[in-house]
């Protein structure tokens, strides 16, 4: 199975967790609560505060270690269940690609399954399937990641083979050829089929004129059709090398069993490469205002997508990131937010509307609006009705009421977030591949708690500017007078992982 899956705001990413287990990389940790957040516990149900009790008395404290070759290893202790999440991270990704050369962070993340020299192509998976495991990979455009969900006695198992193919990885044109071409369906199935996915694509290309964030993660066709066997030993040469990456395992483990096993397995990789700064092309300041348009037979229900450069968790100053977040959810986090309430509920012209906050990347983050007609409703009428709701935040700023509303929504979704081991691992991992730390996992909570009317106010004038934003019109070739169905979905987030499985 191969899919694409994205990037955004806690609250959207929340409903991924039961099939993709994708979440932002802040959260807070089993081993850290803070005062702030024994005070927020007061707007909890019982059963709320109970569950998160619960949570607490089965987990024990994060730790971490180094191994001697570099290795970062963060140990998240689980221990309502025997199974362990098992998760290396390379801290590279399609914005780290050379030029010409787009696509081939994704398309190594696919040869990984081809095989080495002690285990052969399909072992591993076989291994995975035969104890009633669960494995996958992606790819971002700052990290790659794999990972195995296996009862806790199957750990050592996992971690020799991971350690295997991080050094022992064969290559051949035999196996090179026939992936390329697998890698090109998935482009043309996803996103060359996909009008929505086209627009999103357009957008990011548009919005990033400079960054390599404007180059899709999967690669442009024409790249793609070219990247070879050495292209792909070059670059599994230079990033896949312990001292690139970090092992997360979560589950029914201790430290010392973690370390020992890390040590026999990991320990024996010897470093081969020195990556170096991950030093890339910067965005410079936007100037003006952009649009893009696409039009297209498959397309039934027009759409608008807006999206504006703002800083990313890791680029953020004070509590700017947080701010963000905070906004996003006021605007268009749920069926109370601001735009769901006039545009869908009162004046009835939207069939959705939203917006969340992408900020978990190493360089710029994006914050994104959306939605769509409803009825004889337009698109011209929906952005009109957006930037009415925009310019409210903006002149008027947001209420004491809504920011803690806004918090209490935060306090809750931890509570399911922190019950969940893989999501706790992708958390962690995600953080220490985009130049944040443990502490920085840890607090997050705390800073979210410390967020005031005035830092949410400021970050919308500072950053819901029009000359940062690029919006994107989807608009049918034809238009029909059909009326758009009640409870439709809105546009998607834009493509920022690309996910496959052998």
């Amino acid at each position: 199975m191969r899919r694409i899956l994205r990037r955004g705001h806690p609250a959207l990413l929340a409903a991924l967790l039961a099939t993709s287990l994708t979440l932002p990389a802040m959260a807070e940790t089993a081993a850290a609560k803070p005062a702030a957040q024994a005070d927020a516990a007061k707007t909890l149900s019982p059963t709320e505060q109970a569950a998160e009790k619960k949570v607490e008395e089965k987990a024990g404290e994060i730790d971490n270690f180094t191994l001697a070759n570099g290795l970062q290893v963060v140990v998240i202790p689980d221990h309502r269940a025997p199974i362990v999440t098992h998760m290396i991270w390379y801290k590279v990704g399609a914005a780290d690609e050379k030029p010409g050369v787009s696509g081939i962070a994704h398309f190594l993340e696919h040869l990984m399954f081809k095989g080495t020299k002690k285990h052969p192509e399909g072992e591993f998976s076989r291994a995975v399937s035969d104890i009633g495991g669960q494995e996958n990979a992606f790819t971002t455009q700052d990290y790659t990641a794999y990972f195995q969900q296996v009862a806790a006695d199957h750990l050592e198992e996992m971690m020799r083979f991971e350690a295997d193919r991080m050094e022992n990885l064969i290559l051949t044109d035999a196996q090179i050829l026939p992936e390329r071409q697998v890698i090109i369906e998935e482009r043309r199935m996803r996103i060359d089929n996909n009008p929505q996915a086209q627009l999103s694509e357009s957008v990011d290309a548009t919005l990033f004129a400079n960054s390599p964030y404007g180059i899709p993660v999967i690669g442009w066709r024409s790249e793609m059709e070219k990247l070879s066997r050495d292209d792909a030993i070059a670059f599994y040469d230079k990033y896949y090398t312990p001292n690139n990456a970090t092992l997360i395992v979560a589950g029914d483990v201790t430290t010392d069993e973690v370390k020992r096993l890390a040590e026999e397995t990991y320990g024996k990789v010897p470093r081969r490469a020195d990556p170096g700064a991950r030093v890339r092309p910067q965005e410079p300041e936007p100037l003006a205002a952009r649009t893009v348009t696409l039009k297209d037979d498959q397309v039934t229900q027009p759409s608008l997508q807006r999206t504006y450069l703002v800083p990313s968790d890791t680029t953020a100053k004070g509590h700017e990131s947080e701010a963000l977040d905070i906004l996003a959810d006021i605007l268009g986090g749920g069926t109370t937010s601001r735009f769901y309430r006039s545009l869908v509920v009162e004046q009835g012209i939207a069939a959705g509307a939203g917006a969340y906050y992408a900020g978990t990347a190493l360089n710029d983050g994006q914050f994104m609006v959306y939605g769509m007609p409803r009825g004889s409703a337009t698109i011209a009428e929906i952005e009109a009705a957006i930037d009415a709701e925009i310019a409210k935040v903006v002149n008027d700023g947001i209420t004491p009421d809504e920011l803690e509303r806004a918090k209490n929504r935060v306090r809750k979704a931890v509570i399911f977030e922190r019950d969940n081991q893989a999501a706790m691992a992708r958390r962690y991992g995600a953080a220490l591949s985009t130049g944040r730390s443990i502490e920085d996992v840890e607090k997050w909570p705390e800073r979210i708690e410390a967020v005031t009317v005035d830092e949410v106010n400021a970050v919308a004038r500072k950053y819901l500017e029009a000359k940062r934003s690029v919006t994107g019109y989807l608009e049918p070739t034809h238009p029909s007078s059909a009326p758009a169905a009640e409870g439709a979905m809105p546009p998607a987030p834009p493509p920022a992982v690309s996910q496959s499985q052998s």
